[in-house]
């Protein structure tokens, strides 16, 4: 089975279309499968958008969380599926290129518990805005020389191998726009394999949160995130 795990935040006038394409997409290739949304503290009609979708259609599920974090609805939506490979597509974000690629990539490689689909990577294109663009820069260049981090992108679409990281994403600590990025980092630390595949990107309508509150919320999260991994690896070295 497939899950796809799709975040949603104030989406009441995309939710129902971009649900819709994902049940006709998989149905179309005959996978089985179960879709998963999940609405955080959302202002408009998206939780009750979210419930009749599951109500009409037997494959999606609601998931409902009282705080807008898009980490902590990616988790809880991992953490609930049934699949052995969890897909994440955004609402304004499904890719079925990507999805065919990272099925076929996860059939060939079964040793890989992440596949990335990477904004920056060879062979990638991203055509939203100059500010977004730039934001992913500085965010991928921080995570290199600052975390060691291997593949060039850690936010967007994602395919994850369920078993493998069960017990990473438990010791997940971070939420916001941090959950990811802490998942694929411990992935990398603990020698699972990990890797990525172009996608392309353009903006579908206005960001659901300001750019400009995200930069310092965001490199808040990441010296947060730091000294808590480098605090966790000097107590293990300690052991």
């Amino acid at each position: 089975m497939i899950s796809v795990v799709m975040p949603a935040h104030n989406e009441e006038s995309y939710l129902r279309a971009a649900v819709g394409t994902v049940l006709d997409g998989l149905r179309e290739r005959q996978e089985s499968f179960e879709v998963l949304v999940c609405e955080n503290g959302s202002a408009d009609a998206t939780e009750a958008e979210g419930r009749n979708l599951a109500d009409a259609h037997p494959e999606v599920q609601f998931i409902g969380l009282a705080v807008a974090d898009y980490g902590q609805a990616l988790r809880a939506g991992f953490l609930a599926a049934q699949g052995e490979l969890v897909i994440n597509f955004d609402v304004d974000l499904v890719d079925f290129g990507f999805l065919d690629a990272a099925l076929a990539l996860a059939e060939k490689q079964p040793e890989l518990a992440i596949i990335v689909g990477s904004k920056r990577g060879p062979g990638s294109e991203d055509r939203r805005g100059v500010a977004r663009r730039g934001i992913t820069w500085v965010f991928s260049m921080v995570l290199r020389r600052g975390f060691g981090l291997q593949v060039s992108d850690t936010h967007g679409l994602k395919a994850l191998r369920r078993a493998p990281l069960l017990e990473l994403v438990a010791e997940c600590r971070f939420g916001a726009e941090i959950f990811d990025t802490e998942l694929i980092l411990r992935a990398e630390w603990a020698g699972l394999e990990v890797t990525e595949i172009p996608v392309r990107v353009a903006d579908q309508r206005p960001p659901r949160t300001s750019i400009v509150r995200r930069i310092p919320r965001t490199l808040l999260g990441l010296t947060r995130l730091r000294i808590a991994l480098w605090s966790e690896r000097r107590s293990a070295r300690a052991r």
